[in-house]
């Protein structure tokens, strides 16, 4: 894996970025993904880069004020191999091919030390103006990071910042096997300022004890107290320490820092021992741990959520947010408003398209989305589907004052919609019609199922009146008929949205209890007042026994209106004794 390296005036001046085969970049210092904004003498756009195998070519743009130089010399066009850097400004960049890998090879500490959270806590630090400095720029980093490897580089850098004896930093990842995985790293030379070569090689034995004893720890490869002629190993680095990052979701993860004793001295004094001197090394890596671990925890979360969106409706996903999801989901009873919503024709389209099923149930697909869509729009959720039909429900999770309106503005949006393709011969869907019912009352919504399976809906009589609800407009002949409960509710918060106007009362397919049956339309729409008047004195009449007077005032208006044609059609298909109470009983889904 190839990687350039940018080095500016100062340790924080400088990125680490991996590069792709065939992907050309702009190299500059407003450059989206390749910014080096901290050297004015690069322009906003500098040069042109691309990765052919293991040679990058950068060619400068006409229009860049400065020059590149390359081995010395000016150049426009020119090819880097790894282990080659090219100038720009005050910037400097290096093509590498290091790898990182952690080791067991080293040898033995000759001490060792573990800090506890509270030691740590409790430590001054005895640079604290440098430290700061370094860390306000976390919110920049944090809000500029394209995606977590970027957001890691640039921790690694900000450590080996605010660390000025390290020459070497990663983030780690113990694996379940117990290898370790280096997921991001950087390194330098002792100065801080200049670019290194090299490979990356933590101690995996520091990892594994760190790990174990759940707590940042320090080992010493070399006795401080021994002058250098006095040595008897020659490492590359004197000491070492790994933190820990806390949390579920960061288990096996760490932060790796290596690093020589011989700069602590122009830190913190000659005559304090190696131990003491990174006290306050360690501190600060935990403090950039802690926020690592609770980015990488958002972050977690977030992904979790993605995982779920197919499955929950954002007002549940919401929810999450704030709530504990067990405690969100948890079977509870509630008053809701159920929504259901059917395809007609889909029996008639199967028959016709038996041998184009794949095609029948795209156009089917296609259908119910627009229905899903709209019920999530306006903040319902999605409680089931029953081949050609759809639930959704309104008042679950959260209560609010407006779900009965929310969920009849969606039924009018669907009819509006379904209504428009039926009427374009040209669309796919326009031989497909549909009849929603919806019903308003307790019900206990939440995840319901069996041990084996479960999902995410509603359960009681009132999901059982909104689905004969919606059943029962094949027979009134119209697009949304909705129950007392829906109406009142609906009229107290929606005035100026919705009408409603009284169709009868009935006794559902498969029900006991008779209900007031209503058809839902937009305000200003629906059936002439004068219909609407003349059907009212009919139910009125049927209700009182007079079936005949009832069936004088259909006659006038049924040509006019579905729903008296079928209250007309009732009356002459049926004896009507002087025992009939009024109820229309459904006999049939």
């Amino acid at each position: 894996m190839l990687e350039l390296i940018a080095q500016g005036k100062t340790s924080t001046d400088r990125w680490r970025k991996i590069l792709l085969t065939g992907i050309p970049f702009v190299l500059g210092r407003t450059s989206k993904d390749w910014s080096v904004d901290w050297d004015d003498k690069i322009s906003r756009n500098h040069a042109m880069l691309r990765l052919d195998k293991s040679i990058l070519h950068i060619e400068k743009f006409k229009e860049a004020a400065n020059p590149i130089f390359f081995k010395g010399s000016e150049s426009e066009d020119f090819k880097v191999k790894p282990g080659e850097h090219f100038a720009i400004g005050d910037t400097t960049f290096l093509l590498t091919n290091d790898s990182a890998l952690a080791t067991l090879e080293l040898p033995s500490p000759v001490a060792q030390r573990g800090f506890s959270a509270e030691f740590l806590r409790e430590l001054r630090y005895q640079d604290a103006d440098r430290r700061i400095s370094v860390l306000n720029r976390l919110p920049e980093i944090i809000s500029a990071a394209n995606d977590e490897y970027q957001l890691q580089v640039q921790m690694v850098n900000l450590l080996l910042g605010g660390i000025k004896s390290s020459t070497g930093v990663g983030i780690c990842r113990q694996l379940d096997d117990e290898s370790v995985e280096v997921v991001a790293w950087d390194k330098r030379d002792l100065s801080g300022n200049k670019l290194t070569g090299g490979n990356f090689n933590p101690c995996a034995r520091l990892i594994d004890q760190a790990l174990q004893k759940r707590e940042s720890t320090l080992h010493l490869w070399q006795d401080p107290s021994v002058s250098d002629s006095e040595l008897t190993t020659d490492l590359t680095n004197d000491w070492a320490f790994v933190c820990p990052l806390a949390g579920p979701s960061n288990k096996g993860w760490v932060i790796y820092v290596a690093g020589v004793n011989r700069n602590l001295g122009e830190l913190v004094g000659e005559d304090n021992d190696v131990e003491n001197d990174l006290q306050g090394d360690v501190k600060f890596a935990e403090l950039m741990g802690a926020t690592l671990a609770n980015l990488r925890r958002v972050q977690t979360l977030e992904q979790r959520q993605s995982t779920f969106r197919p499955f929950f409706s954002p007002v549940v996903m919401e929810a999450f947010v704030d709530q504990d999801p067990e405690d969100v989901l948890k079977p509870r009873q509630c008053e809701i408003s159920v929504l259901f919503c059917d395809l007609r024709g889909f029996s008639a389209k199967s028959e016709q398209m038996s041998d184009q099923l794949e095609e029948l149930l795209d156009r089917v697909s296609q259908a119910l989305g627009i229905m899903t869509k709209t019920v999530l729009d306006f903040g319902g959720v999605i409680g089931d589907f029953h081949g050609d039909s759809a639930m959704g429900f309104w008042g679950w999770p959260l209560e609010r004052r407006d779900s009965v309106e929310d969920a009849c503005r969606a039924a009018l949006t669907i009819q509006s919609e379904l209504e428009a393709i039926a009427a374009a011969k040209e669309h796919r869907l326009h031989d497909f019609q549909m009849g929603i019912g919806m019903a308003t009352g307790n019900a206990v919504a939440g995840k319901i199922g069996t041990s084996h399976q479960v999902k995410v809906t509603a359960f009681g009589p009132v999901v059982n009146l909104a689905a004969r609800f919606e059943g029962m407009t094949r027979y009134l002949g119209l697009p949304i008929l909705v129950d007392r409960h829906t109406r009142m509710r609906a009229e107290a918060t929606s005035q100026g949205v919705v009408n409603f106007r009284l169709l009868g009362k009935f006794k559902p397919f498969g029900l006991k209890t008779a209900s007031e049956v209503y058809q839902m339309f937009p305000h200003n729409e629906g059936p002439e007042p004068s219909v609407i008047a003349d059907h009212q004195q009919a139910i009125q009449c049927l209700g009182s026994g007079d079936w005949k007077g009832s069936l004088e005032v259909l006659k006038k208006i049924e040509d006019l209106d579905p729903a008296s044609r079928f209250l007309a059609d009732f009356i002459r298909n049926n004896d009507l004794g002087d025992e009939f109470d009024g109820v229309i009983e459904i006999k049939s889904k």
